[in-house]
């Protein structure tokens, strides 16, 4: 399925870039109100809801989230125009990352299980004896099951014990994708997210099939910081390889004709993580420590600092690649924006106060095609040539606990282990590590979305797209150790 295919994705994406293209117009405070007519106009047909009036009304508010606005606190009477003055003039980023927009939210029915047609009534009644709770019963008519909707806990044991298959579980999907239970059904059936529980780590908003989560946009505030006279400078993530079109040294060109002043492989800082990371494990494991956890992933520290306080003395006290790299430009007076696949760096972006602003591979696709610049007809930058191959591995699964095991190589051997994503069961098992309830590792590395920073929710391709494109750009990286750094 291509974008086109996809609607949410789509017209998520074009909102952002009719943003950036009025922005550039000098348009945006007085025809932002045009947008969603613009987008479908009076002859389109959408194809997807009742009426175009329905979906301009959504668009509306997929524009409202590309401004950077909060659809829960949206009065509707509110123009446009009035919210684009409010970005064009706000002095720092939204504190909450996401928003519902409620008009798009399909107001799932409670999750529950279900009889299907393919049940055939048979005699052994496996279903009605593996229910506990007697929600179960036999319809007189057609001797079929039938499940009582006010009894039932939704454990699952009717559909575990059914030979035909028969039983099925209708969940819903923001609220099944969600490790931490943050996100549910208000009053009035629409998803609501409890941000004193999100961790911001996409999941929603992936899951939602109807695209009704959506991030708040800073894509307003990096451009007006580019086209003010302070210096910015990208960040981008290791995971950029392959999610756009062109070599990565097009897409540094492609990013400088975008109007920033420098762009840096956050890869840089995923050398000093890897360092500090392996010098802080020997000294934790020779000071009896049972194991450590890997630091670099932002929707992971926000998990163990609101959901798993007994893990809080197990995690690295080492800065993300993110925060090395922040640090370094920030010194050479650069307003920062990291640039990656995921929600929650923004969290670690307001927690940071060298991490100015975030944005995702999606709104920087968006701002490259609002600007007709075509990466893979760009020149190619020179990356450097002090960056290692570990270090430029960091967004698939597996790399970071790699790097500090490779970091180690002849100095000490340790056990690792990788999460590949958080969900409800791992977040009960991880709680059980930190009970010593389980566990034979020194190094641990949580990864909250599987494939690691590849299968962000903001990323613009999927990771089976992109992971052959980076381990062959990471073959080609130099090899050496960032703790001793004896390059090879």
């Amino acid at each position: 399925m291509n974008n086109q295919d996809n609607k949410a994705i789509f017209f998520k994406r074009e909102a952002l870039k009719r943003v950036v293209e009025a922005f550039d117009k000098g348009a945006l405070e007085t025809q932002a109100y045009r947008i969603p007519f613009e987008a479908l106009p009076q002859n389109s047909t959408s194809g997807v809801r009742c009426c175009i009036y329905k979906e301009r009304a959504v668009f509306r508010a997929r524009t409202l989230a590309a401004l950077g606005g909060s659809l829960e606190t949206d009065d509707e009477a509110t123009s446009l125009n009035d919210y684009a003055k409010a970005a064009m003039s706000r002095k720092a980023p939204a504190e909450n990352t996401l928003t519902v927009l409620d008009i798009a939210c399909k107001a799932c029915v409670k999750a529950r299980h279900i009889v299907t047609e393919a049940c055939q009534g048979c005699l052994a009644r496996h279903c009605q004896a593996a229910c506990k709770f007697g929600a179960i019963s036999i319809s007189p008519e057609n001797g079929r099951s039938k499940i009582d909707p006010d009894k039932c806990r939704n454990c699952g044991q009717c559909q575990a014990s059914c030979p035909y298959n028969a039983i099925t579980y209708v969940p819903v999907p923001c609220e099944q994708a969600c490790p931490v239970d943050a996100i549910h059904k208000d009053e009035d059936g629409f998803a609501h997210i409890n941000f004193d529980k999100c961790i911001s780590c996409g999941k929603c908003m992936d899951a939602c099939p109807f695209g009704a989560v959506m991030e708040r946009s800073q894509l307003i505030d990096v451009v007006r910081a580019i086209k003010s006279p302070q210096k910015v400078c990208a960040m981008i993530a290791p995971s950029i390889v392959g999610q756009l079109e062109g070599t990565l040294p097009q897409v540094v060109t492609a990013l400088t004709k975008a109007g920033f002043d420098k762009v840096t492989e956050v890869a840089l800082g995923a050398d000093i993580t890897t360092a500090a990371e392996a010098r802080e494990l020997v000294e934790r494991l020779e000071k009896g420590a049972r194991f450590m956890t890997t630091s670099c992933c932002a929707a992971w520290v926000q998990a163990v600092k609101k959901h798993l306080p007994a893990l809080k003395d197990f995690i690295s006290d080492a800065k993300t690649p993110t925060g090395y790299t922040a640090e370094i430009e920030k010194a050479n007076g650069f307003i920062t924006v990291f640039i990656g696949p995921c929600a929650s760096k923004r969290l670690e972006g307001r927690e940071d106060p060298n991490i100015d602003y975030v944005l995702t591979f999606e709104e920087i696709d968006a701002l490259l095609r609002a600007r007709n610049i075509d990466p893979k007809v760009c020149e190619e930058t020179p990356l450097r040539t002090d960056i290692s191959a570990d270090g430029r591995y960091y967004g698939v699964t597996g790399g970071v606990a790699q790097a500090v095991e490779n970091a180690l190589a002849g100095k000490m051997t340790i056990k690792k282990m990788t999460l590949n994503g958080l969900d409800k069961k791992a977040m009960l098992m991880l709680n059980a590590y930190a009970q010593g309830k389980a566990g034979d590792f020194q190094l641990l590395e949580v990864m909250s979305c599987q494939g690691g920073c590849i299968g962000g929710p903001c990323t613009v391709k999927k990771q089976a797209q992109v992971i052959g494109e980076i381990k062959k750009f990471v073959e080609t990286s130099p090899k050496f150790n960032p703790l001793s750094d004896e390059k090879k």
